[in-house]
């Protein structure tokens, strides 16, 4: 079963929404890398997830997403496809993972991630 692992919030003025995050709900806030910000919502021995909060692209430049932690993300991204989704950003590489950006059949967006 895949689990929602974070939240993205994309904005195209990052450093109000983390001012804005920070101060209502006292969300930490870590420096930017690669136009993403880490947040972290609270202690790990309570239920919840982090998040951050990235520069939207343009082709998503203000909202919200779920990422999902899939097994894998090629075969996934296969199943989304043939079940009506639409692939926004194909397969990224980075460090310690691999990410996807896609719209489901009625719209919403949604990243799937695999770690290394």
């Amino acid at each position: 079963m895949a689990r929602v692992v974070l939240f993205e919030l994309n904005s195209q003025d990052p450093e109000k929404a983390a001012a804005f995050y920070s101060s209502v709900f006292d969300w930490k806030i870590a420096e930017p890398h690669w136009d993403y910000r880490e947040v972290t919502t609270g202690s790990d021995t309570k239920p919840g997830i982090h998040g951050g909060i990235a520069l939207g692209p343009s082709d998503y430049p203000h909202g919200t997403r779920v990422v999902i932690e899939v097994d894998s993300l090629d075969d996934t991204l296969a199943k989304a496809v043939e079940s009506g989704a639409k692939i926004v950003r194909d397969k990224m590489e980075f460090d310690e993972f691999y990410l996807a950006y896609l719209a489901d059949p009625v719209g919403l967006g949604i990243g799937l991630i695999q770690y290394k």
